[in-house]
């Protein structure tokens, strides 16, 4: 292991704290390492090249700003849980330190998790404005402050699904299965399925039904609002929308990996009792 990232959540003290230890003891073992804060996304891209691993240290919001970032580097992440729930974290701090030299000389396998790549397009006196954006959860489209239903024609590969009068609608990848697509009764998917969800908000006479869809599908949204709404990418970047705002969610060429070292049933293992903590 020639090169790590370490990037952590700059509102947990103690994750600074473990992020210092980290620098001195892989500097001990003469690894080329660099650390920041997971809000300083131009420090991070300008350093993710060339780094063989990126330690995420803080909690799921962490890992999920740290996966947009790096993925395109094609970089593996270690998650390090400093939050309460540490659905995609790995290890507690204590685990990471004794088992970090084991880690770093390849001990455990990658899990690979799909990733959506989300198109806000934006027509305005004949031009077109488009914003991208990577997700690793889901892409929600929704009401804003209004508390009034929007509507949202959706498109399966070019073809109608429905025209949803609702909160909104979330599109979410397998990861994104167990956030807020679950909490607004979607199903579970197994965290490494390639299959896309979309699942409606709180609907009113229209499709209340989550679909799951195949891989390679292209989902388009197309709103409809009197007033403004919001394009929500893993509940972190927010986006404005506007009458007639289309937007584009399929599967992204990159995946999202993520080292881990508990056996690959791991997942269903503590399933129950994560969701449990959840409550």
């Amino acid at each position: 292991m020639k090169r790590v990232g370490i990037i952590y959540h700059p509102k947990i003290s103690v994750a600074k704290a473990l992020s210092d230890q980290l620098t001195g003891t892989l500097a001990s073992m003469k690894v080329d390492v660099w650390a920041c804060s997971s809000l300083e996304q131009e420090v991070i891209d300008a350093r993710c090249k060339g780094t063989d691993i990126a330690i995420s240290i803080g909690g799921d919001g962490t890992i999920l700003r740290v996966a947009r970032t790096v993925a395109i580097w094609d970089v593996p992440i270690i998650g390090v849980n400093m939050g309460h729930l540490g659905f995609m974290t790995e290890f507690s701090p204590d685990e990471l330190l004794d088992r970090l030299p084991a880690v770093l000389g390849g001990e455990g396998w990658v899990d690979q998790r799909t990733m959506l790549e989300v198109e806000l397009s934006r027509s305005s006196n004949g031009d077109v404005k488009r914003m991208a954006f990577s997700a690793l959860n889901d892409a929600f489209v929704g009401r804003g402050s209004v508390p009034r239903v929007i509507h949202v024609a959706a498109f399966v590969d070019g073809a109608p699904l429905a025209t949803y009068r609702a909160d909104g609608v979330i599109v979410s990848t397998a990861t994104g299965s167990t956030g807020y697509s679950l909490a607004s009764g979607g199903p579970i998917l197994d965290p490494q399925a390639e299959n896309i969800l979309i699942n409606p908000v709180a609907t009113h006479l229209s499709l209340p039904y989550p679909v799951v869809l195949a891989p390679t599908a292209v989902v388009e949204m197309r709103i409809q609002t009197y007033q403004d709404g919001v394009l929500s990418i893993d509940g972190q970047i927010n986006v404005t929308l506007k009458d007639g705002d289309i937007v584009t969610a399929k599967r992204s060429r990159h995946n999202a990996r993520f080292v881990r070292t508990h056996p690959r049933d791991f997942f269903y293992r503590v399933l129950e009792q994560r969701l449990k903590v959840r409550g």
